[in-house]
């Protein structure tokens, strides 16, 4: 059974997954107004993974704290930019329209629990309290659509709030100490990942790792003027999951692709 066909049958570890090892999503930033009078998202980080934006539509600005210390930089259409984990990053939606394209590295990193909120430190030291100020209503506790989009972006709009009332404290220090102000954030972070990354491994290993181990036996084969993979060429498309067309996530309201059911065209 080639490949295609193994896919096509409902063998998921067939599939050969998004480039990369990547997800990928369609972002509408929160045009709600936060604490400091800007409209966005929530500010946080990850942990392990890097994560890219392609701007398509509005204009805005990407706030960072790194080792670079505090930054801004502009968004508008076309703009293209990245950042390694560690990154605080805080999206501020300056048209009301800003909508970008995410490139997450590590697929299912993120849903796993890579990502760090930027909450007030008395949040991020008690890891119940921060589970609770991050969850959302599901969708399935709500008996029709409208009841559950409010409660749904009420719960994200709080996070948000507090998220960016820890972070504009944070880019304070960050300003007046530099970069060296982020270690009780990146301590605390590693507190609240510590239990749940000794899961991600198999995110990886589906993922990038696999991919790579491919392209690495591809381009060995080729060397040796085989090409047998060729062979098990197929195009692969993926749906949007159950449930609502667009889900609160941390930035906005998020668009995303259910990139286990995969499956190949034709």
């Amino acid at each position: 059974m080639t490949a295609p066909e193994a896919a096509a049958a409902g063998h998921v570890d067939a599939v050969p997954g998004f480039p990369g090892g990547t997800a990928v999503s369609h972002l509408r930033v929160y045009d709600w107004p936060t604490p400091d009078g800007l409209a966005g998202g929530s500010p946080h980080l990850h942990t392990a993974s890097t994560e890219g934006y392609v701007v398509v539509r509005g204009e805005g600005a990407l706030e960072t704290l790194s080792s670079a210390g505090y930054t801004r930089t502009a968004l508008e259409p076309g703009t293209l930019l990245w950042f390694t984990p560690g990154t605080v990053h805080r999206l501020v939606n300056v048209s009301g329209d800003l909508e970008l394209l995410v490139v997450m590295q590590n697929a299912g990193l993120p849903e796993a629990g890579d990502a760090v909120l930027t909450y007030p430190p008395d949040v991020l030291g008690d890891a119940a309290a921060y589970a609770r100020a991050t969850a959302i209503p599901a969708w399935t506790e709500f008996p029709d659509a409208e009841s559950a989009y409010a409660a749904m972006a009420a719960a994200a709009r709080q996070r948000r709030d507090l998220a960016v009332e820890g972070y504009l404290r944070l880019r304070d220090r960050v300003r007046r100490e530099g970069p060296g102000a982020l270690d009780d954030l990146y301590e605390a972070a590693v507190g609240l990942v510590r239990d749940k990354a000794a899961g991600w491994h198999h995110h990886w290993e589906r993922g990038p790792h696999r991919q790579a181990e491919a392209t690495r036996g591809h381009i060995a084969d080729l060397a040796e003027g085989e090409g047998a993979h060729l062979h098990e060429s197929a195009v692969y498309t993926a749906d949007h999951p159950p449930g609502p067309a667009r889900r609160n996530g941390m930035c906005g309201m998020l668009q995303v692709w259910d990139l286990d059911g995969a499956r190949p065209v034709g």
